[in-house]
């Protein structure tokens, strides 16, 4: 199967993004970097674990995508990149009007299908009650 390359990294890039929201540290960090740029030592204070960790968590961000960080001064600011989240929002919608318009199809489909026979026996037997 050929794939186009463009297809497959657009692909990849969907994967890294929606991998890193799996996650609930990761989301919850991203919902601080929305509110406000942090340093990773700021963003560290508010976990039960070792700054290591977040740093790793920030990293996945990042490669998602979902935060940039810059260095200003001593400290590495990490800040949420509301572009990402624009692109989590229209892979979603995509997904979305692919699922309504096959239910929409399905609907069409079940309102032109003919009565089935035990339908038809049903309402006959609903009328001569």
């Amino acid at each position: 199967m050929v794939v186009d390359e463009g297809v497959e990294e657009a692909e990849a890039r969907t994967d890294r993004l929606f991998q890193a929201l799996a996650d609930t540290t990761r989301r919850d960090i991203l919902r601080r970097c929305v509110r406000e740029d942090l340093s990773v030592s700021r963003l560290a204070e508010a976990y039960p674990m070792s700054f290591a960790a977040v740093q790793k968590h920030v990293a996945v961000l990042q490669r998602a995508g979902l935060v940039v960080k810059e260095r200003r001064g001593r400290e590495q600011l990490v800040r949420a990149d509301p572009d990402a989240l624009g692109r989590a929002r229209r892979a979603l919608d995509g997904l979305e009007a692919a699922w309504r318009g096959r239910v929409e199809r399905m609907s069409g489909l079940l309102a032109e299908a003919p009565e089935t026979e035990s339908e038809a026996q049903e309402s006959t037997e609903g009328r001569s009650r």
